[in-house]
């Protein structure tokens, strides 16, 4: 009898910091809402180490590829370069070249358009729910119908800006 194997797929995964009035995680600026250093820190541990993806606007935003993990910048703009990441021009090509670095966790990081596409795709939601803050006008899609069941959950405030987040890790519900 001959013995198969079974491909180990990653899990792919959204980090992101909503506001919990609105879900606004942005300005079309490329402007953070938030700046709350030990998210900042959260989101450097949790991603290091494994493939991020992100839209086009989220990489000019940040202005350089993020060190110690494979930056996947997805762009319908063919001409786009982007030194030291792969670029892409689907949200499903971005995930493939995900699986061929990974066997693990691949994590979508933004921006809105991005995490529209990939929340169907989505099989855990790293979440930073922050209480006020900027407002925005890039939104965050609606989860709550899909990812209730919840793995962690941790209370915090920022001393440096006062403002309440949580931090909350949920799973899709089997459907």
């Amino acid at each position: 009898m001959k013995a198969t194997t079974i491909e180990k797929r990653p899990k792919i995964s959204i980090v992101v910091a909503i506001r919990k009035q609105d879900n606004a995680i942005g300005r079309d600026t490329g402007e953070l809402l938030f700046r709350i250093s030990d998210d900042l820190k959260r989101f450097k541990s949790l991603t290091t180490g494994h493939p991020i993806i992100m839209g086009r606007k989220t990489y000019e935003s940040i202005g350089k590829p993020l060190p110690e993990r494979t930056n996947i910048v997805v762009t319908h703009n063919l001409d786009f370069k982007a030194e030291g990441c792969l670029v892409v021009s689907s949200l499903e090509e971005a995930i493939e070249r995900g699986r061929e670095t990974s066997t693990e966790e691949i994590f979508v990081i933004g921006g809105g358009e991005i995490y529209r596409q990939a929340l169907p795709y989505t099989d855990k939601l790293y979440l930073t729910i922050v209480d006020g803050g900027a407002e925005g006008n890039v939104f965050f899609p609606e989860w709550r119908k899909h990812f209730k069941k919840e793995i962690s959950r941790e209370e915090r405030v920022d001393e440096k800006t006062g403002l309440g987040y949580v931090w909350t890790t949920l799973e899709r519900e089997a459907i």
